[in-house]
């Protein structure tokens, strides 16, 4: 990647802008903006901006990818909003799906008889192709180049996963597809279970499963994950416990001053 940074005029003194360039991958030639207060932490979004500068700067026409401020771009957003409260006020239209009255001359509603079917109607509806969405194949290289990181900002280390199939599956890539398909899918998660897909995944992918061979998540597997939750709930217990000690350490040191 390519890195540029630069001073922010719009920004208090000290505040850096940065302009990344993607260099490989489907989003080659994207640029990614970064900004940095003077003490060097990173804000990746113009809400994170906002949280931590609070009252000190109005960011409100503060466009985040040019770091520039745009007053036009505010206007804009008004008018926008205000041209949709002027929809919403219209009202919406009538969706009553009860039957209509005949409107005569008659002092009694006469109700309309509303006919869905005849014998000479022909419809034709493809039921599957009703459900089923297109799926782009080998959609997984899209997220080639993103890495999962913690709250420090931290790469996370890289998991051992199953052999990938087709062109380009890196394992960073392999692991966003299996996060993405356990969060988006309500079926379980196998991945390619035919032997085909080894020859060629272009005829033979199965696109609501990930790019991987076959796998088998064990009850070993899923006993050594409860024992790393354990152990972490204990680290967090340990943790809280000591903190409470420390402040409750520290207020009573704190009374016997005062009565000193």
């Amino acid at each position: 990647m390519e890195k540029k940074r630069m001073d922010c005029p719009c920004l208090p003194p000290g505040w850096k802008k940065e302009e990344v360039i993607r260099k490989s991958g489907l989003s080659a030639g994207k640029t990614d903006v970064y900004y940095y207060s003077p003490k060097g932490k990173k804000f990746r979004s113009k809400p994170q901006l906002s949280r931590y500068l609070g009252n000190a700067v109005d960011l409100g026409c503060f466009d985040f990818r040019t770091g520039k401020m745009m007053p036009g771009k505010m206007q804009k957003n008004k008018q926008r909003l205000r041209n949709e409260n002027l929809t919403i006020n219209k009202g919406k239209p009538d969706l009553n799906t009860g039957l209509p009255i005949r409107q005569t001359a008659s002092i009694f509603k006469q109700p309309v008889t509303k006919v869905v079917n005849h014998p000479n109607n022909k419809v034709k509806i493809d039921l599957q192709r009703a459900t089923e969405q297109p799926r782009q194949l080998f959609w997984e290289k899209r997220l080639k180049g993103l890495r999962a990181s913690d709250i420090t900002e931290e790469v996370l280390r890289t998991m051992e996963l199953p052999k990938g199939l087709g062109p380009d599956t890196s394992d960073e890539t392999l692991l966003s597809a299996i996060a993405s398909a356990l969060h988006m899918s309500s079926s379980p998660i196998t991945g390619q279970t035919t032997s085909a897909a080894e020859k060629n995944p272009a005829i033979w992918l199965n696109t609501s499963q990930p790019l991987c061979k076959a796998f088998i998540v064990t009850d070993q597997d899923i006993r050594e994950q409860e024992l790393k939750v354990i152990q972490a709930r204990r680290c967090l217990e340990d943790a809280l416990m000591v903190d409470r000690l420390a402040r409750a350490s520290e207020s009573s040191r704190d009374s016997e001053d005062k009565a000193a």
